[in-house]
C-alpha cells in the first residue's frame, strides 16, 4: 500500500469516528433542544402539524439517501463495477468514506420537527434508563467480535466467521437492531426530532432484515435456515 493510500484509509477511519460522534451529538444535544414555534397570533395547530409533517418527510428522504447507499453497494453488479475503478484493498475504505459522509450530511441538513412529546424524571425514569442500557449492551454484544479497525475500513475485511447462535442471538436473530430500537426509543426526553429519527431508522432496519437474511442464507445455507426455524423472532421479541 502506498503512502497516499494509507492516508486515504486512515482519513476514512477518522471520518467514520467523526460521523458517529456527529450523530450522537445530534441525537443527545441538538434534537433534544426545543424549537421555537411562531406565536398563536401568527399560526394555528394545523399549520404547526403541517410543518412538522413536511419536516419528517424531508428527513425521511435524507435517511433514505443514506440507506440507499447500503442497499446499492450490497448489489453484486455494483460491487463489480466499483471494483473496476477502486483497488480491491481500498474498497472497504471507499465504502466507509461514502457512508460516513452521508451520515454527516443527514445530521447537518436535518430539518427540525420540533415539539416536546414527553419528559420523565425521578424514579419513573429508571425503566427508561434500564432499557437504554440494555439496548447498548445488546449492541456491544453483537459487535464485540468485529475488529474496530476493520469496521472503520483501516484493516481489510476478514472472512466471515462462524454463525452466531448463542447469547443475545438465541433471543432474536438480529440483536444489534433490537438494541438500536431500545437505545433510540427508550429516552427519558422524547422530542419530535428524536421520535422521527428513531422511527425512520427503525423502519429502514425492518425493511433491510429480509435482504440481510438472504445474504446470510447464501453464506451459511441450511445452517442458517435451521437457526431461523429455532429462533423465531427476527428483530423484536414477540413482535417481529
Amino acid at each position: 500500500m502506498t503512502r497516499l493510500e494509507r492516508v486515504f484509509v486512515w482519513a476514512g477511519g477518522v471520518l467514520f469516528v467523526t460521523s458517529l460522534a456527529v450523530c450522537l451529538y445530534s441525537y443527545l444535544c441538538v434534537w433534544g433542544r426545543p424549537v421555537f414555534q411562531a406565536t398563536s397570533l401568527e399560526t394555528n395547530d394545523t399549520h404547526v402539524i403541517a410543518a412538522a409533517l413536511a419536516a419528517v418527510a424531508a428527513d425521511a428522504l435524507l435517511l433514505a439517501l443514506f440507506a440507499a447507499h447500503h442497499s446499492v453497494f450490497a448489489r453484486e453488479r455494483v460491487k463489480a463495477a466499483v471494483a473496476r475503478v477502486i483497488p480491491d484493498h481500498l474498497l472497504r475504505s471507499f465504502y466507509v468514506w461514502v457512508a460516513s459522509g452521508l451520515l454527516i450530511l443527514v445530521c447537518v441538513f436535518w430539518v427540525r420537527v420540533g415539539g416536546d412529546l414527553y419528559r420523565v424524571t425521578g424514579w419513573v425514569a429508571l425503566p427508561f434508563a434500564a432499557a437504554q442500557l440494555y439496548g447498548l449492551w445488546l449492541i456491544g454484544q453483537a459487535v464485540r467480535g468485529i475488529d474496530p479497525l476493520e469496521l472503520a475500513g483501516i484493516r481489510r475485511e476478514a472472512a466471515r466467521g462462524p454463525l452466531q447462535v448463542t447469547g443475545p442471538y438465541a433471543m432474536v436473530r438480529h440483536p444489534l437492531y433490537f438494541g438500536w430500537v431500545l437505545a433510540v426509543f427508550a429516552t427519558t426526553h422524547m422530542t419530535g426530532d428524536r421520535l422521527a429519527f428513531a422511527a425512520i431508522t427503525t423502519m429502514y432496519l425492518v425493511m433491510a432484515v429480509p435482504w440481510e437474511e438472504q445474504s446470510l442464507v447464501r453464506s451459511f445455507g441450511d445452517e442458517y435456515t435451521r437457526y431461523a426455524r429455532e429462533v423465531r423472532w427476527r428483530m423484536i421479541p414477540f413482535i417481529y
